[in-house]
């Protein structure tokens, strides 16, 4: 009986409050989904970092005849400095800590630019003798990248070593930019639902101030008057939380493997697994936070 008479006084709130409700319920939706869409953004970006780190290779460029450079200044690399990288890699000291190498020359470097900037007018202008010939060096550690610095950075011939780890750095500091924004937005938007929720609670109590003064006389106790309130609050958020968590398995679904996966086969993604880890949290997540909220705004109320 009791059970009838709190969800008949959730009734009662809810469609007293139907436009506060709506509100509370797209807040929600709004602030959780940047929530979700963040927490799928970390773990891309953990994703992609694990994908491409192993896969990141240490370019050994060797000198062009445009190079400049003191290493350079004999012009582009002969057979014989092209022999001493070769054999520094293979040496003792530097060979523990490769997995594997492969030299590129000038229409190697030149055939695969091609196919890189295909359609691209730059392809016009660039020949094969522009195109620095290249080892390309896979480590067993990629972070010890910085021995084959330091050890073939001062060889005559080389026109630099670089990590590509460093290109992956910018681009996934880009991406974290990016996570903590919406981070920062889907926080504002929480304080956003979390008041909103408390004056919705507060209107509805107001609402039916007289119906609480008779419970009260009657000897209705604290928590049989503010259960309604919390359940109203619980269930507006709720409906939000849902709708979020559809809205990040969209995503998931038909942008990231409808449409990136299939743009960029050889990166690996976030998958339907992925988003069915984080649509618990925001669904457990937005109940707690309404139910706090709801229940500081009633207890205050009911002070008063």
């Amino acid at each position: 009986m009791r059970f009838a008479l709190i969800l008949g006084e959730v009734g009662t709130g809810l469609r007293r409050n139907v436009s506060m409700v709506i509100s509370v319920v797209l807040v929600t939706f709004i602030s959780l989904t940047f929530v979700g869409a963040a927490i799928l953004l970390q773990m891309q970006i953990g994703q992609m970092k694990n994908f491409w780190y192993d896969k990141a290779q240490v370019a050994v460029y060797m000198c062009t005849a445009t190079s400049g450079g003191e290493n350079c200044a004999g012009g582009e690399a002969g057979q014989d400095q092209i022999a001493a990288v070769q054999a520094q890699l293979d040496s003792p000291t530097l060979a523990p800590f490769i997995d594997k190498y492969y030299f590129e020359d000038h229409e190697q470097a030149f055939e695969n630019f091609q196919k890189q900037f295909a359609g691209n007018p730059v392809t016009e202008y660039v020949t094969a003798d522009l195109l620095s010939q290249t080892f390309w060096v896979n480590l067993k550690d990629p972070s010890q990248s910085d021995v084959l610095v330091e050890s073939l950075s001062g060889l005559a011939g080389v026109d630099s070593v670089t990590d590509q780890r460093s290109y992956l750095e910018q681009i996934f500091s880009i991406l974290s930019a990016a996570s903590y924004t919406a981070i920062g937005i889907a926080g504002l938007m929480l304080v956003a639902a979390v008041l909103l929720i408390a004056t919705t609670i507060r209107l509805s109590a107001f609402s039916r101030r007289r119906e609480l003064g008779i419970m009260r006389l009657v000897g209705a106790s604290n928590r049989f008057i503010q259960t309604p309130f919390i359940l109203e609050g619980i269930i507006a958020s709720l409906i939000g939380s849902v709708l979020a968590g559809v809205a990040i398995w969209a995503i998931v679904r038909f942008f990231v493997q409808g449409y990136l996966s299939v743009q960029l086969p050889f990166t690996s993604f976030v998958s339907d697994t992925d988003a069915f880890l984080v649509i618990p949290i925001l669904i457990v997540g937005g109940a707690v936070l309404a139910a706090l909220s709801a229940k500081f705004a009633i207890t205050r109320y009911l002070r008063v």
